[in-house]
């Protein structure tokens, strides 16, 4: 009986072992993807900025003097 007991705790310990090291895979290549998805959201705010600085020195440059 306490062999029984013995084996199926065995088991369940190495069910858990093998879930926590899938768990640990998906939560490592998860933060592998918010780590390149904050680099490219770095990126998209450094362009737009930089489009935006170029509009406006655009538009001054191609503004008329205001006595026309």
């Amino acid at each position: 009986m306490i062999e029984k007991r013995l084996v199926d705790l065995e088991t369940k310990l190495a069910y858990q072992e093998d879930t926590i090291q899938a768990l640990n895979n998906i939560v490592f290549e998860q933060q592998k993807q918010i780590d390149q998805l904050e680099a490219a959201c770095r990126l998209l705010i450094d362009r737009v900025g930089q489009l935006a600085a170029a509009a406006d020195l655009q538009k001054t440059i191609d503004e008329k003097p205001p006595h026309y």
